[in-house]
């Protein structure tokens, strides 16, 4: 599928979700109670078979939190972004993206450990570039430093 063939695609078979385009991909809003159904219907449909996570990331606004899903399909070499708004901030979490791609186990991490974004059903979310101790997410724009050390 070409962009114009999977936007179309996406319009027909996603008609409740909002549809973007960020310049280069097809993008769609999904609701974080539909995330993995929308992945899974990605991941496992003949015609679009979107086997590869290759970014999944987090934004900020100080408002709400987006999480962006970046997919691709090695098959038909066609891409198409996710995002997510959360506008819960004390208690941010989705359903784990790990069971459709492997990936998802250290990008979810790194958002755990810099946002403090949980993914329930991920087999071992983790801190990976803090330790346990640390207090805060370094990423939140409301983040304050106390963890610093004087020399």
């Amino acid at each position: 599928m070409n962009k114009e063939e999977l936007t179309l695609y996406l319009e027909t078979n996603f008609p409740e979700l909002e549809k973007g385009d960020t310049g280069d991909f097809p993008m769609m809003w999904v609701n974080k109670d539909n995330l993995l159904a929308v992945a899974t219907e990605l991941n496992e449909n003949p015609d679009t078979q979107f086997n590869f996570l290759f970014c999944e990331t987090a934004v900020d606004w100080l408002t709400h939190f987006e999480v962006i899903y970046h997919l691709s399909s090695t098959k038909y070499n066609h891409d198409v972004v996710l995002k997510v708004k959360m506008e819960d901030r004390d208690h941010a979490e989705l359903p784990s993206v790990f069971s459709l791609w492997k990936a998802a186990d250290l990008y979810e991490s790194e958002i755990y450990d810099m946002f403090g974004i949980r993914f329930s059903n991920h087999p071992h979310l983790r801190r990976i570039f803090l330790t346990d101790e640390w207090h805060g997410y370094p990423l939140r724009k409301d983040y304050k430093d106390e963890n610093t050390f004087s020399l």
